[in-house]
């Protein structure tokens, strides 16, 4: 790309929504060719704010440099995000060619700006007695990341490094893609006959499915509201292989037919061989220990103890959940050896005739309008804001966007005031990357160019079924807790009343604590007096049944073991695989190796030799995860403490949601973002450090 002058930069604004940064994203009008100008104008900028800021003359003080430098990069920042999000939601080839042609000049300024020793020497400059503490974090964070950026660096090993940035940026996109096509092009047209058991709604979608592309039968995908399902209840054992080898292959070299191109073999293996070299380069033994250096965690010796400790303690556990199927299979199923894909359908069979409860009985309540007034109220009460609909450009129709606001404490104190805003995408469909995940669009701050207050917004994205036959979507119980999961990211983003934007919301918050708001919104979605405000039949609009609620609290704990076990082995795999004592063969590091490895170890069920897990686990290949998968268990410790302090309250208050401890818990972890260390803000909200007891707790597996 060439470098855009400022007349051009002038003319650009005023055709190219990217440009437009006096409102939301209009992504309704972005289309791939805005993309390369946009972030043609913006990289000028920002590289002409970077050479002023880092001139010899130019005072190290905090306001001023943000001004320039922080302004300018935080619009690329915004533009940049604007794209990136609409390649996970909305893929087409034009927009996926687009993105691919400008992420190389992305990412080296990106890496190069990491890197500027000129712009380090002007941090370590800063008199830290003349920074608000806020900013101070700020700049703790800042001088840090330089070093891991390379700043240090000379010579051959700078430029080195540059190039591995940009080669790893490159990687993790192909990852992405192909993990997105190798799910997007599977498809099984399965008879009626062969769906047998499978629920009433998915096989209303599949055959609707089936029908728009002038086929009949059932339109069979790898999309999880699709693939689950069936696995789960469809009685056809030969139909769940056939799925469950798909699945278990997908973008691997055991993919069956033209699939095989999306294989993601090599990419695996030169990221990890980049990623190793990369942590030698600053100095460090492997990527596991350059990866913890910014985290809660001390050591990747420190996780792998808390990963094997927590790994006994539910062996029992899960081995006894394994034995109950066994046991239930071979006496009423007529499954004698049990294979990979038979194992979540003897899970639901085992769960119905011992609780008399299925997922599929809930699932009519949870329709999702009105999951959503429950979760808005819960979130209304417990963090004293109103949130309601609000309108913006969209990216598709399903999406709903809505503001957040805090109503004055005393009557006449004026309007309402904006605390944020955020999208919501709920919906499946081809294009869209699978999952669900939050991501923020802006921060907020205090603007250095003009004083104003910046406020947040957020995307807050999932992947469940559309309603048919003209009836809302019907959510399942996990469904719902996934919702409520990526809703507490959101509102660790956008409840932040800190005004500096490098550590505000989510931004500075140790990755291995940052699960720790999502992960503490699930419990809500086990208590009676919340759900009952959040159910409503799709055709009586009755509420969930105190029978029903009671069947799905004995049944919460159900093969906990085995679930406990397959989250340490993906934890564990991800620590032990960027450590230097990794397995290695011929052609690097031996992955699939490593992970029998560590199923032999924890695993108490062992799938099949096919079976590819790490070419789709996007976590750690496409995502920010990379030696800290462990961090949903990490932070899981804190959410089940902290949670355990709105059980405290229940029981003086009678509710959960207990206002004054919910104002606690936002002014200690919400508000206060990155501003400070996580293990700061938990000791504000407990008044001590966090203890494993209430996870172990809630999970079934107290002593």
């Amino acid at each position: 790309m060439n470098a855009t002058t400022a007349t051009e930069t002038s003319a650009l604004q005023a055709t190219n929504p990217l440009l437009d940064f006096s409102d939301l994203p209009r992504f309704d009008a972005i289309r791939p060719e805005h993309v390369v100008p946009a972030v043609e104008a913006l990289l000028a900028t920002a590289n002409e704010a970077l050479e002023t800021v880092t001139a010899e003359d130019f005072p190290a003080e905090w306001p001023r440099m943000a001004a320039v430098l922080d302004v300018a990069t935080e619009r690329l920042s915004r533009a940049w995000g604007a794209v990136s999000h609409l390649n996970a939601v909305a893929d087409t080839p034009e927009l996926r060619a687009a993105y691919n042609a400008a992420l190389p000049q992305v990412t080296e300024f990106w890496t190069r700006l990491g890197a500027d020793e000129r712009l380090y020497a002007k941090y370590k400059a800063m008199d830290p007695t003349r920074l608000t503490p806020e900013q101070a974090r700020a700049r703790e964070n800042a001088l840090l990341g330089f070093v891991l950026g390379g700043a240090e660096l000379q010579g051959a090993a700078k430029e080195r490094f540059a190039a591995i940035q940009e080669r790893l940026a490159e990687l993790s996109q192909k990852f992405s893609e192909n993990t997105l096509d190798a799910t997007d092009t599977y498809a099984y047209f399965a008879t009626a006959e062969e769906l047998d058991g499978v629920p009433d709604d998915v096989l209303a979608a599949t055959r609707a499915a089936a029908e728009a592309e002038g086929q009949t039968g059932h339109k069979l995908t790898l999309k999880l509201p699709c693939y689950l399902p069936v696995m789960q209840f469809g009685h056809n054992r030969a139909l769940r292989e056939r799925l469950y080898r798909a699945y278990t292959t997908r973008a691997s070299d055991q993919a069956e037919g033209a699939a095989v191109k999306y294989d993601n073999t090599s990419l695996i293996r030169e990221i990890l061989a980049l990623r190793q070299e990369e942590a030698e380069l600053l100095g460090y033994r492997d990527f596991a220990t350059m990866s913890l250096v910014p985290k809660m965690a001390e050591s990747a010796e420190q996780v792998i103890r808390f990963l094997r400790e927590l790994a006994a303690k539910a062996r029992p556990y899960a081995e006894q959940d394994l034995a109950d199927m066994r046991a239930y299979a071979a006496a009423h199923l007529g499954l004698h050896d049990p294979q990979a894909w038979d194992w979540a359908y003897i899970g639901e069979q085992l769960r119905q005739a011992r609780y008399a409860y299925s997922e599929q009985e809930v699932k009519p309540y949870f329709t999702a309008p009105r999951v959503l007034q429950g979760l808005f109220h819960i979130v209304e009460t417990l963090f004293e804001v109103s949130i309601r609909p609000d309108t913006a450009p969209v990216w598709h129709p399903g999406v709903q966007f809505f503001r957040i606001e805090r109503t004055p404490s005393r009557p006449g104190d004026g309007a309402p005031e904006l605390v944020g805003q955020f999208y919501l995408d709920l919906g499946a469909r081809n294009g869209k990357r699978g999952g669900a995940w939050m991501d923020d669009v802006r921060a907020r701050w205090l603007r250095p160019d003009g004083a104003s207050l910046q406020t947040p917004v957020a995307h807050l994205v999932c992947n469940f079924a559309e309603g048919v036959n003209g009836k809302p979507p019907l959510l399942t119980h996990d469904d719902v807790i996934t919702l409520f999961h990526e809703f507490g990211h959101g509102l660790h983003h956008l409840l932040t009343q800190v005004n500096e934007r490098d550590v505000s919301g989510i931004s500075g918050v140790e990755w291995d604590a940052v699960e720790l708001p999502s992960q503490f919104m699930e419990n809500f979605c086990w208590e009676w007096d919340v759900l009952k405000q959040m159910t409503a039949h799709v055709d009586t609009g009755e509420p969930l049944p105190r029978e029903l609620f009671d069947k799905m609290l004995a049944a919460k704990n159900h093969q906990s073991g085995l679930q406990t076990l397959r989250q340490i082995e993906f934890a564990l795999f991800d620590m032990l695989l960027h450590s230097h004592d990794a397995p290695k063969n011929a052609d690097g590091v031996d992955f699939m190796g490593l992970l029998q490895q560590v199923r032999d170890e924890v695993a108490v069920i062992q799938p099949p030799g096919y079976n590819r897990m790490p070419h789709t686990f996007s976590h750690i290949f496409a995502g920010g995860y990379a030696a800290g998968y462990y961090s949903y268990k990490w932070a899981e410790v804190l959410s089940a403490d902290a949670y355990a302090a709105f059980e405290e309250a229940a029981q003086r208050s009678g509710t959960t949601l207990d206002v004054p401890t919910g104002r606690r818990y936002r002014q200690a972890i919400l508000e206060t973002g990155g501003s400070r260390p996580a293990m700061e803000s938990f000791k504000a909200f407990r008044g001590r450090e966090p203890s494993i007891d209430a996870l172990l707790r809630h999970q079934g597996m107290a002593a």
